[in-house]
C-alpha cells in the first residue's frame, strides 16, 4: 500500500497492492465462555468456549467439540487464557491450561499456589503450531485444584481462546 500524500492530517490517495501480493491472516477465530463452567476437583476438562467473537472462515466448532479445525495449511498462533476459580478466597491450590493438538498436551500453563492459595488465577498459554489444513485441531483443557472441591471456569473476558494464520513463518 502506498499512501501519496498526507496533509494536515489528512488523506488525499491510497494505492492498493496488486491482488498476488495481498496476504491474510485467516483463518482466524476467538472464543470465549458462555457462562460459568463447573468442573470436577483435580480433573482435566475440555474448556467448552461457545461464545465466538468472531470466526472468518468457520473454522471453529463453538457447538460440541469446541475445537479449531483450520482448512488452510500454515503455522498458527494459538493462545489461550483460562481463568481457574475457587468457589471460596483461599481456595484455590493449583490449576493449569492445556493446549492440546489431536489431542496430545501441546503445552501445559500449571500453577501451584498452595503455599498461598488465593481465590482464582488467570493462566495463560501459548505457541506455535504446524497445522495441516485438513485434519488437525486444536483444543483447550484445564483443571482446578480446589479446598472446597467446587472449582470452576470464569466465563466472559477472564476466559479465552483464539488462533490466527502466521505469514512468512
Amino acid at each position: 500500500m502506498a499512501i501519496t500524500r498526507l496533509n494536515n492530517n489528512s488523506l488525499t490517495s491510497i494505492t492498493a497492492l496488486p491482488s498476488a501480493v495481498a496476504v491474510s491472516t485467516t483463518p482466524a477465530f476467538e472464543a470465549k465462555l458462555s457462562g460459568t463452567q463447573s468442573v470436577s476437583n483435580n480433573t482435566l476438562t475440555k474448556a467448552a468456549f461457545a461464545t465466538e467473537n468472531f470466526d472468518t472462515d468457520g473454522c471453529y466448532d463453538h457447538s460440541s467439540n469446541y475445537r479449531f479445525t483450520p482448512n488452510l495449511a500454515g503455522k498458527y498462533f494459538v493462545y489461550a487464557q483460562l481463568y481457574v476459580d475457587g468457589a471460596a478466597a483461599a481456595n484455590f491450590n493449583d490449576g493449569n491450561a492445556v493446549i492440546r493438538k489431536n489431542g496430545s498436551t501441546i503445552i501445559d500453563g500449571l500453577k501451584n499456589m498452595s503455599n498461598n492459595p488465593p481465590k482464582g488465577m488467570a493462566l495463560p498459554v501459548s505457541c506455535v503450531l504446524d497445522m495441516n489444513g485438513s485434519s488437525d485441531y486444536v483444543e483447550i483443557w484445564g483443571s482446578c485444584g480446589d479446598a472446597s472441591g467446587n472449582p470452576q471456569f470464569l466465563s466472559g473476558a477472564y476466559s479465552v481462546f483464539g488462533s490466527y494464520r502466521l505469514i512468512g513463518a
